[in-house]
């Protein structure tokens, strides 16, 4: 069985289309079409059908598609073991999207450091989705919020950083009383599809604060950048380090407020576990967070 026919079927798959495929590995849509034939021949099944325009798999072929990209990541690490023995093939690391631009890379930076020859394919997403990539196998670590889940057996979550909830208010309403300013001004929500936005929506419930909603979006500079224009004020995690630019104004909780925490997922049986030890000990020292 050629490696190439499944990866033929792993593209056609993901693109939905055999000319889509081919333009991704280019080739024609022709060698795709006559690649999946060989790779269903060794097989002896179905594994890809027409609907309308696009390709989907059949019930075979979804058994083995995990299976199939799990042979091309470990032929690619074998390739990479081969050229040089130091290093384990390509990390495959995810982060959630909004700890992309100040979390991931000063994580980067202390990575290269001690590696500069590391290979690293990093993986945005949202964090239960990162999770789930992690433990079957598809990501070797990844930066998520605390996942409110169990952590299967062959997997491990550390924490490396905590955000206290604060309200975000444009600055001419520093110094007003947090919850004055959530019980009286438009109300910017983040997302409670989000942790950290049930985690606000939950300290809103618990003190009795009744919001005068404005919108409810997903993302935390989204939120600061609305708050920034004057569109009302937010309950978030703290990330002020993103907003030094804006002209907003951070009011604490008049209490102990609930801490977000973020931290790193990994496969303690993959081939990155001791890489991953490693990323998770210079995060803690980056951010200062300690078990």
């Amino acid at each position: 069985m050629d490696i190439k026919y499944i990866q033929s079927f792993v593209a056609v798959v993901e693109a939905g289309s055999f000319a889509e495929a081919a333009r991704k590995l280019d080739l024609t849509p022709a060698a795709i079409a006559a690649r999946i034939k060989a790779l269903e021949g060794d097989l002896g099944v179905k594994l890809v059908q027409r609907s309308g325009h696009s390709v989907k798999p059949t019930d075979s072929g979804m058994r083995i598609l995990e299976g199939s990209k799990a042979v091309i990541r470990n032929i690619r690490d074998l390739r990479a073991i081969a050229v040089d023995g130091d290093q384990p093939g390509e990390l495959r690391l995810g982060c959630f999207v909004s700890a992309l631009t100040n979390v991931l890379p000063p994580i980067l930076k202390r990575l290269y450091q001690r590696h500069p020859d590391a290979s690293v394919f990093v993986t945005p997403g949202g964090s239960v989705n990162l999770c789930s990539k992690v433990t079957n196998g598809e990501l070797d670590a990844a930066i998520v919020v605390e996942p409110q889940f169990a952590i299967p057996k062959n997997c491990v979550w550390r924490p490396f950083m905590e955000e206290p909830l604060v309200v975000v208010a444009p600055t001419h309403l520093a110094g007003c009383d947090a919850h004055e300013l959530l019980s009286t001004q438009p109300f910017v929500r983040y997302d409670r599809n989000i942790y950290g936005g049930q985690l606000a929506d939950r300290y809103l419930r618990d003190h009795h604060i009744q919001v005068k909603q404005r919108l409810e979006i997903d993302g935390l500079l989204a939120i600061v950048s609305l708050v920034h224009e004057g569109l009302g004020v937010s309950l978030i995690p703290d990330w002020s380090s993103m907003w030094k630019s804006l002209d907003v104004t951070r009011v604490p909780l008049p209490e102990r407020a609930p801490v977000r925490r973020n931290g790193l997922i990994w496969n303690i049986q993959g081939h990155h576990a001791k890489t991953a030890a490693s990323i998770l000990e210079d995060a803690k020292a980056i951010f200062s967070v300690q078990n």
